[in-house]
């Protein structure tokens, strides 16, 4: 299979080396190495804009979180709406939270929240494309933009021999049936996120049954399928096989350097040192960390997840996605209409529970705590984000459905100031102050990276496309 092909193949998730591949990585590497006009352009274009971050930890849950449980809840509205959940008080007078976040509540303080977040949706595939990438989109183009890691990956390429974007694990899928809409778009594959979790065995986590109130205590696998060794082939022997094939490949190399193939190369560009390198795979070695590290975060899939991205930026890698909205064990996570086969409890309950929101409060304030205490957070934007809020009224299956016109989400570290952004109505509904959307948001990371809002990037064929064609920063955000 040659770069081209492997660009147009499709894939799921972007992998850094598979066995038919292998022959290729010295080829790419240095192919990777040549670096086009176009890239250096836009490089010296991002290095206009002063960064205030060098890294991004993107808290992506997928599925739609409840705003009014979480972080905006309404305790003077009536039980169908409030639900029976407490409202509690964070470090920041005045502001509550709602009861499941208290660990969150009690670092408001490092927080940015944006309680205006809204548009004008309230279909799970155009948000999350939307949300994904900052590009609004239709039915027909769900995979045409590229994802905001992606931007960044071609724009800053890997580092410290990690990925330039990764997933953890990269295995949600909106459905049924399922959707991945984790990809490099108009970028080509090459820009997709390389996924930890690989390709799902079962992608469409809607079918199938589920326990009734699974244990939120869980173990999973996060190291890459790359890190396990070829058959037959040692360390030593992969290095003589790629010094070999950099010097065959070289006049293949020059006939084959079309911007497809660059992409490609750039995605590959890591691929030997991700087998040969001791520091890398120490990256993806959770069972390094001290016990009392772990039971900070919890011992819970989101819980380890996020342990892992703050291992592999504290590692060099510039920007993790934490994936935590679709899950075989729990089915669809965050969507909790409480619909028949969804077998959940009422909303008020499910919030309640370990893998929840609960469980993703404890993770998600150990992540902040643990950047804080390593001089890290500064450096590193933190950015939790859903694709839109649940509706203020609870339905008569104790759930709460889709709400794209209000909702809540925050910022951390990466220069960002702690304080609340914007206000919603007395029962959750409708944004009371200036709404922010995904474009905003997406215009939010950038700035914090230092890439001007006006940078184009060349698809495959050199076309040159807006990393952006609205939004603005969200203002108050950075001091």
């Amino acid at each position: 299979m040659s770069p081209s092909s492997m660009l147009t193949s499709g894939l799921p998730c972007a992998s850094l080396l598979s066995r038919r591949d292998l022959l290729r990585v010295g080829a790419l590497s240095i192919a990777g190495s040549v670096v086009p006009a176009h890239w250096q352009s836009a490089a010296r274009a991002a290095e206009s804009s002063r960064p205030t971050a060098d890294a991004v930890i993107f808290l992506w849950m997928g599925g739609g979180v409840t705003h009014i449980d979480s972080f905006d809840p309404k305790p003077e509205a009536p039980e169908e709406i409030r639900g029976t959940l407490s409202a509690i008080a964070t470090n920041i007078p005045g502001v509550q939270f709602g009861e499941p976040m208290a660990q969150l509540a009690q670092i408001a303080d490092q927080l940015c929240l944006v309680r205006s977040f809204s548009h004008d949706s309230n279909d799970h595939l155009l948000s999350q494309a939307y949300t994904l990438s900052g590009h609004k989109v239709t039915m027909a183009q769900l995979y045409a933009e590229p994802n905001i890691g992606s931007v960044v990956s071609y724009l800053h390429g890997p580092r410290e021999g990690l990925p330039g974007y990764i997933a953890v694990p990269g295995i949600t899928r909106p459905g049924p049936p399922p959707y991945n809409l984790f990809v490099g778009g108009w970028l080509g594959n090459g820009y997709a996120p390389f996924c930890l979790g690989g390709v799902p065995e079962q992608p469409d986590f809607t079918v199938g049954q589920k326990e009734a109130n699974p244990s939120p205590i869980a173990s999973e696998d996060l190291s890459p399928r790359e890190l396990q060794p070829v058959g037959g082939l040692s360390v030593d022997r992969l290095h003589s096989r790629l010094g070999l094939h950099q010097q065959l490949d070289v006049v293949d190399r020059q006939l084959d350097a079309a911007q497809r193939t660059m992409a490609q190369a750039r995605q590959f560009e890591g691929a030997a040192h991700l087998l040969t390198s001791p520091q890398v795979r120490s990256a993806f070695d959770i069972s390094q960390e001290i016990p009392a590290t772990v039971a900070d975060y919890g011992t819970t899939k989101i819980g380890r997840r996020c342990l892992m991205a703050r291992r592999l930026v504290e590692s060099g890698a510039r920007f993790v996605m934490v994936d935590y909205g679709y899950d075989p064990d729990y089915g669809n996570l965050w969507d909790n209409h409480n619909a028949a086969g969804q077998q959940m409890p009422h909303i008020s309950e499910m919030c309640r529970r370990g893998y929840h929101l609960a469980g993703t409060d404890r993770a998600c304030a150990a992540l902040v705590r643990d950047l804080k205490q390593r001089g890290m957070l500064d450096r590193t934007l933190v950015v939790f984000l859903t694709e839109f809020g649940r509706t203020p009224k609870i339905n008569s299956a104790g759930g709460r459905d889709h709400w794209g016109m209000c909702g809540s989400i925050f910022f951390a570290g990466g220069g960002t100031r702690p304080q609340v952004i914007g206000a919603s109505d007395a029962q959750a509904m409708w944004p009371t102050t200036v709404p922010w959307g995904p474009a905003d948001i997406a215009a939010t990371v950038y700035e914090a990276l230092g890439v001007p809002l006006d940078t184009r990037l060349p698809d495959s064929q050199g076309r040159p496309h807006p990393i952006l064609d609205h939004g603005r920063i969200i203002e108050g955000v950075f001091a």
